[in-house]
């Protein structure tokens, strides 16, 4: 890993991981998958090459919440820890709340919106899709249909 790693865990600390530098990309989805996952209204997620991302302590347990994505958490404290597509194993997110320092990488995009709850009002101007315009989410939904 490099000198300046980014790293992350549970709430309980029973697992950790690190990756060799910033995310890829970082982003806030609204759709109903992730705010049940999260237990709120919005999931924020940093992504980053499978390669460049391990576990130093204890792994996330996964769990398939779709026919095209698998979610991972703590077993312990049940800290939501990652989303994977299925079909892209050569990438993983974890969740920016997950991070030891969540403030180091700010959204570029939210994705979702068709289910953002109406009475949560972000003020920023980052691009805004929906879920279907997502081309992985296409991709990887059409492959499993």
């Amino acid at each position: 890993m490099t000198a300046d790693p980014v790293t992350g865990g549970c709430l309980c600390g029973a697992v950790r991981y690190e990756a060799d530098g910033p995310p890829d990309h970082v982003s806030l989805c609204h759709c109903r998958m992730c705010q049940r996952h999260f237990g709120n209204p919005i999931g924020a997620y940093a992504a980053f090459a499978r390669t460049r991302l391990r576990f130093t302590e204890g792994a996330a347990k996964t769990y398939r919440s779709s026919g095209f994505a698998q979610r991972g958490f703590c077993a312990t404290c049940g800290s939501p820890l990652t989303y994977e597509y299925t079909g892209a194993p050569e990438r993983i997110s974890v969740t920016i709340g997950s991070l030891d320092q969540p403030g180091r990488f700010p959204p570029a995009v939210h994705w979702g919106i068709e289910s953002q709850v109406p009475w949560l009002h972000i003020d920023d101007d980052l691009p805004r899709h929906r879920t279907e315009d997502d081309p992985e989410f296409k991709a990887f939904a059409t492959a499993t249909d």
